[in-house]
This record gives C-alpha cells, sequence and structure tokens, in this order.
C-alpha cells in the first residue's frame, strides 16, 4: 500500500479518529502497541504451529500448502517485529547523533525492509513448495496404500483360512452330533474310521481329536486324526476351555505352523472336539517381514516429516537472516543521507517555535541538499522580515476583538453571526445560555443542528418575527431580527416569553375584573326570584308540581355554580398582595389535605413527614388556597380515570410531602390520575383547562401565588402514571419580599 493510497484511507476515517491516531503516532505510543501486538501474534502463531506440528497423525507428512503457510504466518510476523524494533533502534541513533526525528531513518528501514522481505519470502516460500513436491512422491499416499494393501492381502489370507477351519470344526461337531454318535459309540473302531475318512480328511483338515476333560482338569483323548503326533495338552490350554464355558461357540488355537479351532461336542459331559489344518511355516515368516517393511516405511516416513521440518526451518532462520542484513544496512546508509537533512529539520523546529533567525551551514552548493539550504536561510530571512508587521497587525486585531467581545457579552439580547454556509462563526453569552441544551459549544456547527426553529425563520422573507423555541425552560418566545452583509446573515433575538405572559396576565385580570362586575349584580336578584318562586308558588302549582320544582332548583343550583365562577374572576383580578408571617406550613398542609380528605373517602391521602413544625415565611391564607387547588386537581384527575374505566395498580393515592433544607423548601404532590395533558406549557395560563365544567383559574392562582412568594413551580409526570407537581420556595428570596412589604407598610401614603 503506497502513501497515497493509506492517506486516502486514513481521510475516511472520521476526524476524532484520524486526531486519535496522529496523537498516538506521534507519542510513540502506537508504534509500541504494534510492537506489542506483532509480538503476541508471534508467539500465538509459534504456538499454534508447534500444536499443529504436534497434532495429527506424527507419521504423516504435513501437505506442501499448510507447512508453507506456518512458514509464511510465522516469517511475516517476525519480520514486522524486527522492522518495528529497527526503528526504535533508528530513533535512538538519530536522537543520540542529532540527526533530526529520525523519520527518514525509519523510512530506509521500512524500503529496505520491504525490498529484502518480499523476495525473501516467495523464494522461501517457492523453496519450501519444491523441496515438499519431491518428498510427496515418495511418501505419497499411493506407494503408501500399494504397501499397505500387500501387507494387508497376506493378513486377509490368514484370516480367511481361520474363519474356515472355524466353520468346518463347527459343522463337523454338528453331524458328529446328529449322524454319528446316536448310532455308533466313541469306542467303536468304526467311529474313528468315519471320523478321519469322512469327515477330517473331506474338510481338507490336518488333524482332528475328540476329548473329554475330568473334574481333575486332564485331557483325556477320546478319538485321534493326529498324523504329525502333537501334544494336545499344550494346544487346548484350560483359558480356551473357560471362554467355551462361558458361552461361546468357537475358540481359535493357532500356532507358527498351524490354523486350529475349539468347539463343544455334544455327547456327554465336557466334551470337546479340535480340529486344525496345517501349512507351510514360511508363510508366517512372510507376514512377519511384510509387517517390518511396513515398520520401517512408517520410520522412514517419520524421518521424512522432521527432515521437513528442518528444511523449512532452515528456510524461516535463513530469510530472517537476510531481512536483518537488509536492515543493518538501511541504518548505516540512512546515516550517512540523514545528516544534513537532521540539521535542516532542527533548524524548521527553531523556526517553528519562533526563532526566525535561524540559518543552516551550507556545505556543498551543487547538490540538492544545499539548494534546499540556501532556499531555507533565503526563506527565514524573508519571515524575520515580515514578522514585525505581522505582529503589529495581530495586536490591534486582538483589540478590536476584545472588544466586540465584551460589548456582545455586556448585552442581555442574543447575537449569532452566521456565514453563507448558515455555520455560527460567532455567538454571545446570552444566545448560547438561551440555545443550548447542555451540549458542545455551537462555534462550527449550523444553525439548524443548534435550533431548527431559528433556521425555519432564516429560509422566510421576514425580517422580523416571534419564533417559538424549546429550551431547557420550555417553550420561549423570541424576537427576531435579521441583517444581511457580504458574508452572512447576524440574527439578534430578545426573549420576550415573560413579557407577553405578564401582558396576557394582565389583559386577563381586566377581562376578569369587567366579567365579574357584569355577571354578578344580577346573580342574587336572580337567585332571590327563584327562591321566591320556590316558596310562594311552589305548592299551588297543581298541573306538572315536580317539574316546577326541578326547574327552580336548577336556577338557584346554576345561579350558585355562577356566583362562585364570578368569586374565581375576582380572586383573580383582586389578588390581595401577601401578607407574610413565620408559619407552620406543615400545620397548613395537613389542613389542606383534611379538607379533600373527608370529602373524598375512596381517595388515599399521606403527608410526609406526618408530623413536623416546619417553619417559612409565607401567607398563611394565599398558600393553603395553592396547596388547596393543587390537590383538588389531583382529586379531579383520579376521577376522571375512575369515570374512564380505567383502574392504577397503586390505587387512587395523593401524596404531599415536604422537604426543607437551609435554602429551599420543596412541597411535591403526587396523584395516580389520568396524567398530564400534552399542552403541559399552557396549564397556568388563564381559562386554559382540560375538564368540561372548569374555568381554568386554578392553577393560574397557584402560579399567581408561588410567583408572588418567589417561587417556582413545575408539572412533571409522575413515576408509574400520573402527575407530579413541584413547589420549591427560596427561603432568602422570601425573607427579602417580607422585609420589603414590612418597609412598604411603613411608609406613610402620600397626601
Amino acid at each position: 500500500m503506497d502513501a497515497r493510497t493509506a492517506g486516502s484511507k486514513l481521510s475516511d476515517q472520521p476526524p476524532s479518529l484520524r486526531r486519535w491516531l496522529a496523537a498516538e503516532r506521534e507519542n510513540g505510543r502506537f508504534y509500541r502497541v504494534a510492537e506489542l501486538v506483532t509480538a503476541v501474534v508471534l508467539i500465538v502463531m509459534l504456538v499454534s504451529s508447534f500444536s499443529v506440528l504436534r497434532g495429527g497423525d506424527p507419521g504423516s507428512m504435513l501437505s506442501p500448502p499448510l507447512i508453507a503457510l506456518l512458514l509464511v504466518a510465522n516469517l511475516i510476523p517476525a519480520i514486522v517485529l524486527m522492522v518495528l524494533l529497527s526503528r526504535r533502534v533508528a530513533l535512538r541513533r538519530a536522537e543520540r547523533g542529532g540527526l533530526g526525528t529520525g523519520m527518514l531513518h525509519t523510512r530506509l528501514v521500512a524500503l529496505f525492509s520491504v525490498i529484502a522481505a518480499v523476495p525473501t519470502v516467495l523464494v522461501a516460500i517457492f523453496a519450501s513448495l519444491l523441496f515438499q513436491s519431491a518428498l510427496s512422491f515418495w511418501f505419497s499416499d499411493k506407494a503408501r496404500g500399494m504397501l499397505e494393501n500387500s501387507v494387508q492381502l497376506a493378513r486377509g489370507t490368514y484370516d480367511q483360512e481361520v474363519e474356515r477351519v472355524a466353520l468346518e470344526t463347527t459343522t463337523m461337531a454338528s453331524d458328529l452330533a446328529t449322524k454319528y454318535l446316536p448310532a455308533l459309540s466313541l469306542t467303536d473302531p468304526r467311529f474313528a474310521e468315519a471320523f478321519a475318512r469322512y469327515q477330517v480328511l473331506p474338510r481338507e483338515l490336518s488333524e482332528g481329536i475328540i476329548f473329554t476333560v475330568g473334574e481333575d482338569g486332564v485331557i483325556r483323548t477320546q478319538v485321534l486324526v493326529n498324523p504329525y503326533d502333537r501334544d494336545l495338552a499344550k494346544a487346548v490350554t484350560p483359558a480356551k476351555l473357560a471362554q467355551l464355558n462361558r458361552g461361546k461357540s468357537v475358540v481359535e488355537v493357532s500356532s507358527s505352523d498351524r490354523v486350529g479351532a475349539l468347539t463343544r461336542l455334544a455327547y456327554g459331559p465336557n466334551t470337546y472336539l479340535y480340529a486344525a489344518r496345517v501349512f507351510d511355516p514360511e508363510f508366517r515368516e512372510q507376514m512377519a517381514r511384510a509387517d517390518d517393511v511396513l515398520d520401517d516405511y512408517q520410520d522412514l516416513i517419520t524421518r521424512s516429516r522432521l527432515n521437513q521440518l528442518r528444511f523449512n526451518a532452515a528456510l524461516l532462520v535463513g530469510a530472517l537472516v537476510i531481512v536483518g542484513l537488509a536492515i543493518f544496512v538501511a541504518l548505516r546508509i540512512a546515516d550517512r543521507l540523514v545528516r544534513p537533512v537532521g540539521e535542516l529539520v532542527n533548524a524548521a523546529g527553531r523556526v517553528e517555535e519562533g526563532d526566525f533567525s535561524t540559518r543552516v551551514p551550507i556545505e556543498k552548493s551543487d547538490d540538492e541538499i544545499g539548494v534546499l539550504a540556501a532556499a531555507f536561510n533565503r526563506m527565514t530571512g524573508r519571515l524575520e522580515e515580515q514578522t514585525g508587521a505581522l505582529r503589529a497587525a495581530n495586536t490591534q486585531l486582538d483589540t478590536r476583538r476584545a472588544f466586540i467581545e465584551a460589548v456582545l457579552g455586556s448585552v442581555t439580547a442574543g447575537v449569532i453571526a452566521l456565514d453563507l454556509d448558515r455555520r455560527i462563526l460567532l455567538i454571545n453569552r446570552s444566545a448560547s445560555a438561551l440555545l443550548q441544551h447542555g451540549e458542545a459549544m455551537p462555534e462550527g456547527r449550523t444553525l439548524g443542528e443548534v435550533n431548527p426553529e431559528l433556521e425555519e425563520f432564516l429560509c422566510g422573507d421576514k425580517r422580523e418575527a416571534d419564533v417559538l423555541v424549546q429550551s431547557e425552560h420550555g417553550q420561549r418566545t423570541l424576537a427576531v431580527k435579521r441583517v444581511r452583509y457580504s458574508d452572512g446573515v447576524v440574527l439578534t433575538f430578545d426573549d420576550i416569553t415573560d413579557q407577553l405572559a405578564d401582558q396576557r396576565r394582565a389583559a386577563w385580570s381586566d377581562i376578569a375584573r369587567r366579567i365579574a362586575h357584569e355577571i354578578k349584580n344580577p346573580l342574587t336578584p336572580i337567585q332571590l326570584a327563584a327562591e321566591r318562586l320556590q316558596r310562594r308558588y311552589g305548592k299551588e302549582i297543581q298541573s306538572d308540581p315536580e317539574t316546577f320544582g326541578r326547574l327552580t332548583e336548577t336556577i338557584v343550583r346554576q345561579v350558585g355554580d355562577l356566583r362562585r365562577m364570578v368569586d374565581e374572576f375576582s380572586n383573580f383580578a383582586r389578588m390581595p398582595k401577601p401578607v407574610f408571617r413565620d408559619e407552620n406550613v406543615h400545620d397548613i398542609a395537613r389542613t389542606s389535605l383534611f379538607l379533600h380528605e373527608v370529602a373524598h373517602p375512596g381517595v388515599s391521602f399521606s403527608l410526609e413527614p406526618p408530623a413536623a413544625d416546619i417553619r417559612m415565611i409565607c401567607d398563611r391564607r394565599q398558600l393553603a388556597q395553592a396547596l388547596t387547588n393543587v390537590v383538588k386537581n389531583a382529586v379531579e384527575a383520579i376521577e376522571a380515570r375512575r369515570n374512564r374505566g380505567e383502574h392504577h395498580f397503586d390505587g387512587d393515592r395523593v401524596a404531599l410531602s415536604i422537604r426543607d433544607s437551609e435554602a429551599q423548601l420543596v412541597m411535591e404532590v403526587t396523584d395516580t390520575g389520568v396524567g398530564l395533558p400534552e399542552e403541559r406549557d399552557r396549564l397556568t395560563e388563564p381559562y386554559m383547562t382540560t375538564r368540561v365544567r372548569g374555568t381554568g383559574l386554578g392553577l393560574a392562582i397557584v402560579k399567581k401565588i408561588v410567583e408572588e412568594h418567589g417561587g417556582e413551580i413545575a408539572f412533571l409526570d409522575r413515576s408509574g402514571g400520573g402527575t407530579h407537581v413541584r413547589i420549591a420556595f427560596d427561603k432568602a428570596r422570601l425573607a427579602l419580599l417580607a422585609a420589603a412589604a414590612d418597609t412598604d407598610d411603613a411608609d406613610p401614603e402620600p397626601s
């Protein structure tokens, strides 16, 4: 692989991977890891090769491709390890001799190693395959098969003869037991003649003996056909008889010059038949010689495998010696070539550090290195002249940049500078705090990656617009303006979310005040008139008194609902300023829960801690109203879930917990109701409700009370289903609000 291919493949990698590889190569850790990995690979290959060589049949040659593969598998990592170690040697020589960074040393070593290694490996493979091909002819499976088949043929002939004698013996025992012995006794001379003439000789058997074994273990011959005058006790042993007694039908009784068989004769107790066929003793000798030849052949194959391994080991050592000599020559040549280049490298390093007065000596001006040294000296002279001007210009630019950054950092409006590709060039602190979500710095990223809403605004033609964006604090409204310049766009924006919320709250307060004024006055006459009709004419209506009573009750009830609604409008429109006192918050929370616990016995209410004296500066009435509204919403959420026919595994529960610390007091209300709606960000807006009969003012009043107490309210999802409302009060801020309220009360009213 050449440098261009390697560079292109490296450029295809992710930037972080390229930076990591570059850093690892620069500090040398990459090459140390490579040395360790290569050494481990070499050890693994040596162990694997040893395991492969020891495995299998030790009497067979390794296949030429396998031994060549093992040779290459051990040779290549060994060469790579030699090159890596030579790189370390080259770097040390360069460092001690002042020859620059040593990179040229390492490249020359790598080049010479490759030049020497490639043909060496190819020659080693060719020699290994050629040597093994020559041996494979003499130790091929065909030659081995021919020799083994010859031996097996002789053994097969002998085994067939053993089987034939055993078969003839059992057949003869059956004939004697069924045809002869019922008619003639063993002592009858005619039986002996018939036994020899019609049984032993026709079956091509050389001898046959019928004998009995007494209780004393002595063999007694009854009928004998034994022309060789053989001692029967030496052939028939107690072990052979024991095999028959254990149930075996026939037992082989063979010797060096004959094949025999022994079987039981069905005539009286412990009566046996022995028959044998004599053959030429040279047959046995020939079989033994064949076995010896086969053993010698196996020994030869074993020695050939050892020679095969020795030859390939010599090839491996020779290849490593050749590569080692190439590395040694490369180091010697690199020492002569790198010295002038090393001086240039050292001089370039000093220039990189800012020393533009650096010059290199010129030994020979007529070669390429001398020309390069002269050009280097001219370059450093020109750089030294231009450095002063650049430093002055940079100082001026730094001053202007610091001024611009100070101005942008001090303004509250967000400012973002974009290029033509809508990549962020500059962003001030206000914009970063509003748009960031715990991510890395946005410089260099596209605007669409940081905030898609502002990207969508840029796609339009408007110069100014109100844009809704998502931030860590929820949905925010930004008043955005854009200004184009030659190299891109500048966006400026202000967060007007709180301003719009205050405007909406003021508008709703005015509407609530007008509605309360217009509706409250007619309610009392309507209610009194309906009650008067019910009392005065309820008994006089005879046609349909039930309908009359139901209609009047409906009027009274609906007027009561309208009155409660008007009261909520009035409370929202004319919320009095809180009167701050030191109160027991736990007592306020217990009272708020008790009212709902009495009204809803089917819901389980809990307070954590059950009893405590938790003090906080607050308006007792307003805080109780806020907690009552939150608990009321929790109960209504549980009833809504019930109406849907849904059941919660935790049951119907409302839990209120109070956590007090030195800086904060946190009150949390959780329920097992239907959970939060999708428009949870608008829950605290006036007249925003998800219930049919709700006014949408309960949570708006809660938020107003919490804000006037300097606190924060958050609506979260409860783990396992339901709603989790978190109200946090800053004690230090509450103390400041109480002090300010006392100061306002102490000031006299203006006349």
